[in-house]
């Protein structure tokens, strides 16, 4: 029987739920796995067998309770890569789909408007959400015919299945808000070594602009040089803008655009470094869900941008690039097994210490026998 990892509904409150402070009551599982149908395609509905789903930042939010619209019956996760083995018979790309290896899209509700979700739609992530039924922690998931893209064939299933959620909110997030898709370009990406932020570094870089990054890690640094950045500063010191202005390039002495996803003091640390006009574009605030807005940043004219996920074609446009350009999502770590709950709870417990540099992959197996619990 096919199979779906949800969540166990724990009586508390937000954010003392599913990983509470006490070690005794950690040791408490809050995923389970059961026995589901498998799901038959509508008319435009292709069935997709997945073989890889990756956990995100909501995910970790999730079994916190601290998001909206928490499911405790439809499967979590929102990325996945898979191969279509069944189409619907009003399927109009069946040719191209049947029996291809496909990324599913993240998201519901917001078709191609630059500006937000149309007027009227109800937009929404999938996985562990009562706004949709489709999550990718399961073996077989049933789809709209336009929720599905051809995986860039260069990717292993493991990596195509890191890219969906983490390269739509960075693409938009440069292109779309920042405006940096053109060489040159300074830009400055804070907390290296979360999917968000690495997938922006990979895009930057394609892009030929100058990428500087923040961490409090020496190490994530280093690999993010590796990967193409210019430079980092350990945002635990004081003064780390000054250190990062001593590494801007002479001819070109400012940034162009901060992509941000902690929020905190990131106005006051980048206004003196941002070029006049020059823009903070902001995808979460995981410092804190408040941050201040300086008069000098509006004498700056500094336009401060939040943005979130993104739209159908954004999602289409970003994988095509990634296609083109051959860029490999980097995956920290992988485990074994849908119903390898001991290891999934691993993969949770890198993100809340922060131990990732990369995605974290669930490679789903094959689901031939009902899961020991």
């Amino acid at each position: 029987m096919p199979r779906a990892l949800t969540l166990k509904k724990i009586d508390g409150k937000p954010g003392e739920v599913y990983y509470p402070h006490s070690p005794a009551i950690l040791t408490k599982p809050s995923l389970q796995v059961s026995e589901v149908p498998k799901p038959e395609p509508g008319p435009h509905e292709v069935l997709v067998r997945l073989s890889a789903a990756a956990l995100n930042h909501r995910d970790l939010f999730i079994r916190h309770h601290q998001y909206p619209a928490i499911s405790f019956t439809n499967a979590l996760l929102a990325d996945g890569y898979g191969v279509v083995v069944q189409t619907g018979p009003a399927v109009t790309r069946a040719a191209g789909l049947l029996d291809k290896p496909v990324i599913l899209t993240p998201m519901r509700g917001w078709e191609s408007d630059p500006a937000g979700p149309e007027p009227g739609s109800i937009f929404g992530v999938t996985g562990g959400s009562r706004l949709s039924d489709v999550g990718t922690a399961q073996d077989y998931v049933v789809v709209h015919e336009d929720e599905v893209e051809p995986a860039p064939a260069h990717l292993s299933p493991t990596e195509a299945a890191a890219l969906p959620l983490v390269g739509l909110t960075g693409w938009r997030a440069l292109v779309t808000k920042a405006g940096c898709a053109s060489p040159g370009k300074n830009v400055l990406i804070t907390g290296i070594g979360g999917g968000v932020a690495l997938q922006v570094l990979q895009f930057a870089v394609a892009f030929g602009c100058n990428v500087f990054v923040t961490s409090g890690d020496q190490a994530k640094i280093d690999r993010a040089e590796q990967i193409g950045a210019k430079g980092g500063v350990i945002y635990k010191n004081d003064a780390w803008e000054k250190d990062l202005q001593g590494m801007l390039p002479s001819n070109r002495p400012f940034l162009d655009a901060v992509i941000d996803g902690a929020g905190g003091n990131i106005v006051s640390k980048s206004v003196r470094l941002l070029k006049a006009g020059g823009v903070i574009v902001q995808y979460g605030m995981t410092v804190s869900p408040k941050m201040d807005w300086l008069m000098q940043a509006v004498l700056a004219n500094v336009e401060l941008k939040g943005t979130t996920m993104g739209s159908l074609k954004e999602f289409r446009d970003m994988v095509a690039f990634v296609a083109d350009k051959k860029i490999k999502p980097i995956v920290s770590r992988t485990v074994k097994g849908l119903s390898n709950i001991e290891a999934i709870d691993g993969l949770f417990a890198d993100m809340e210490a922060g131990r990732q540099f990369g995605k974290l992959v669930i490679e789903i197996d094959d689901g031939g026998s009902s899961p020991k619990l």
